[in-house]
């Protein structure tokens, strides 16, 4: 299929002329965006490494200084497809000077002095050095959620923009998250789906190709949408549908001249979950989080006593507490509220929470201004506990996926009127704290409201 390029400048169109290159109307989508954000959920052999390839190769000629880009994946074997279509491009080109056979670490230079260095994952410290101009995240659902971030803090200093492409393997997570959040073009971020048979080369008819029609017959919708069409088809019935990783995953420091909250589910023969919270200025930031099973209470209190945050030589920095009101209750032993009152002199507050509206006051708070572009909470991403209840992380007792949801029948169809009461402790200590702090959302003109209690 011959394919006409109508979005991309001159010099970049006469740069692919020269490598042989003919984008596909979804790759030219692609590689015409200049959003600082890009993230590409490719179907299997879509040909992302190529269009990553093909992006830089465009970038690297707006700047007129040398520039330094990296290309980051969870391994260094992980790079190599793209390193090597950009030495052979920019062997095309006549401006590469040298580059290494090996990738681990490689490195490409050009005449001009512009750098192109492999990263793994791996190994943090190879991601702390000098702030690049522009990033490729090589099969970049493989990285975690703590490599992504320290890729958009390291492109802070030059404004450098992050382009990220991968196939999806299943559609919980950061990536597959953050691929939903950005499909409606933020102002700074966009997300495509790059589906297989946009890669003509392999099938020729497209969509349409009798092969596409094989697929689609041997393979479950689910299947085909995410390893084929590239589109998230994350299960039905998730109860925090508005969480996003890149809105409310942040780097959340304690600031010790600030009180501390600690809220607490007790979660009784499953997961414990305390909180560790700061409320300034309206924001409510998470910034720890004790997430431990098979503990009984003083045990998490000499957790708690020796994080930082606690305080030292006996002086508690926390301020305030709150527990679900079973925590106040005797189960045929000493009740929790009275174990943390008895052992750290913390007095911790309780009430009976009902589940609809305690689910909406944190949805309000999830909530993103669209003014500022920030919600009213943030969660450290070392607060994995939570995180995995929202589904952007797995679990991490048994590195499973298991998210806070509503009950549903064989076919994917909502169940009754309240969620599955499991893996929800870190959310519902979290709603315990909300609603002893902000009280209930306002349920607007509405007389009565239907809830349950947990």
């Amino acid at each position: 299929m011959v394919t006409t390029v109508t979005e991309l400048p001159q010099y970049v169109q006469t740069l692919y002329e020269t490598v042989g290159y003919k984008p596909t109307p979804a790759q030219e989508e692609v590689v015409s965006s200049r959003k600082r954000y890009i993230v590409v959920a490719g179907g299997e052999q879509a040909g992302k490494s190529v269009v990553a390839a093909k992006y830089l190769l465009a970038r690297f000629a707006e700047t007129e200084d040398p520039g330094l880009y990296w290309l980051v994946a969870a391994d260094y074997e992980r790079t190599r497809a793209e390193f090597e279509y950009l030495v052979e491009d920019f062997g095309k080109l006549g401006v590469l000077k040298e580059a290494t056979k090996r990738v681990d670490p490689g490195r490409i230079i050009l005449f001009d002095g512009t750098r192109i260095e492999t990263k793994s994952g791996k190994d943090p410290r190879t991601l702390a050095m000098r702030a690049p101009n522009g990033i490729l995240g090589c099969e970049a659902s493989q990285l975690d959620l703590e490599t992504y971030h320290r890729l958009r803090s390291r492109l802070a200093p030059r404004r450098g923009w992050l382009f990220m492409s991968g196939t999806m393997e299943g559609s919980l997570g950061w990536y597959p998250q953050l691929v939903q959040a950005w499909s409606h073009g933020l102002e700074d971020e966009v997300s495509y789906s790059l589906p297989s048979y946009s890669n003509f080369h392999l099938y020729p008819g497209g969509r349409e190709d009798p092969e596409m029609d094989r697929l689609r017959a041997a393979s479950s919708d689910e299947f085909f949408m995410e390893r084929i069409e590239g589109i998230p088809c994350p299960p039905k019935g998730l109860v925090f549908h508005e969480f996003r990783p890149d809105a409310h995953i942040k780097d959340v420091e304690w600031i010790p001249e600030e009180p501390v909250h600690l809220w607490i589910d007790p979660g009784y023969g499953d997961a414990c979950a305390v909180m560790a919270v700061q409320i300034i200025d309206g924001m409510v930031r998470v910034f720890d989080e004790i997430y431990e099973r098979g503990r009984v209470t003083s045990e998490i209190i000499q957790i708690a006593r020796n994080r930082p945050w606690w305080g030292k030589d006996g002086e508690c920095n926390v301020h305030f507490g709150v527990v679900d009101v079973y925590g106040t209750q005797h189960h045929n032993m000493p009740a929790v509220a009275e174990q943390w009152l008895a052992e750290t002199g913390l007095y911790l507050s309780s009430r009976r929470v009902r589940i609809n509206e305690g689910t909406e006051r944190l949805k309000t708070f999830l909530k993103v201004d669209p003014l500022t572009g920030a919600p009213r909470i943030m969660f450290d991403n070392k607060c994995r506990g939570i995180l995995s209840e929202f589904g952007a992380l797995s679990n991490p007792f048994d590195g499973q996926t298991r998210v806070y949801r509503w009950k549903t029948d064989r076919d994917g169809n909502i169940v009754g009127d309240i969620p599955e009461d499991r893996n929800n402790h870190g959310i519902k200590a979290t709603i315990y704290g909300l609603v002893d702090q902000f009280g209930y959302a306002h349920a607007g003109n509405r007389k009565t409201i239907r809830v349950k209690h947990w």
